[in-house]
């Protein structure tokens, strides 16, 4: 079985209060006797019953890949929703950005109806996937660069799906380079027409050496696929990172030769 598979799987148990149910409800009921359980403000049944009561457990319990999926999925299906009937292009877009495989496209496709019921209440999920991966600001990127791309689906990004993807990069804490790589603006690109380096890289054609290679180094620690892995990111996103180094790595070699660093 998959990742998916296997994360899905475990979730659609605990909906149903099969045996990962019976996991949680050991671990919430730990949570209680440990104090933990005066900071849950909802009903256990409603926990079992909805998406975001799966999601709120799975940060609880600190299940960081659990929450991963739970978060994409919701983030996915209200962003389509935001701006009226969910259109099949989104829906297949979702699919591919996210890797979804066919033997687990009708479990992941339960959740996501669930989820599209209402773009309402998004800003929780975007909350609890930000705060779970604050220390590594190049997933949340990803996250929010692959939203772009279900917002582009069906047409050009509209203003219901720009208030979506903006309350989505606040809870993530992201900056405006990290906004203007993932919705795919850029300043003018230079003359040679080849992606702009330092674009890539975030920083000002003013940084000297030191901050270059400073900043390069830190992108590389949030993006190498070991690093991803440590953190609780799925196999199949991870490998979407790995486009991000080869791109990162490229920069920075130019920026050296240019500068003869």
């Amino acid at each position: 079985m998959g990742y998916w598979g296997k994360v899905i799987g475990g979730m659609a148990g605990f909906a149903m209060g099969g045996p990962f149910g019976a996991a949680i409800g050991a671990a919430l009921g730990h949570a209680a006797d440990s104090g933990m359980g005066t900071r849950l403000q909802f009903p256990f049944s409603s926990v079992t019953g909805s998406v975001a009561g799966q999601a709120k457990v799975a940060a609880m319990l600190g299940q960081k890949q659990q929450l991963f999926s739970i978060a994409v999925v919701a983030l996915s299906a209200k962003l389509a929703k935001c701006d009226g009937p969910v259109s099949r292009a989104e829906i297949e877009t979702f699919r591919h950005q996210f890797r979804i495989p066919d033997n687990n496209a009708r479990e992941i496709g339960r959740l996501f109806d669930q989820a599209r019921e209402t773009a309402d209440g998004y800003e929780a999920y975007a909350t609890q996937l930000g705060e779970a991966f604050a220390d590594n600001h190049a997933t949340l990127e990803l996250v929010l660069g692959s939203l772009f791309a279900i917002a582009r689906a069906d047409g050009a990004v509209n203003v219901k799906e720009q208030v979506f993807l903006a309350g989505v990069h606040r809870a993530f804490k992201l900056d405006r380079t990290a906004w203007d790589r993932a919705s795919g603006t850029s300043p003018a690109k230079p003359a040679d027409d080849e992606p702009d380096p330092y674009q890539i890289l975030g920083v000002a054609r003013s940084a000297n050496g030191a901050e270059l290679r400073a900043v390069w180094r830190k992108l590389m620690r949030e993006n190498h696929p070991d690093a991803l892995a440590a953190r609780g990111v799925p196999p199949e996103f991870i490998e979407k990172a790995s486009a991000s180094v080869a791109r990162i790595n490229a920069a920075w070699d130019r920026i050296k030769r240019e500068r003869s660093l």
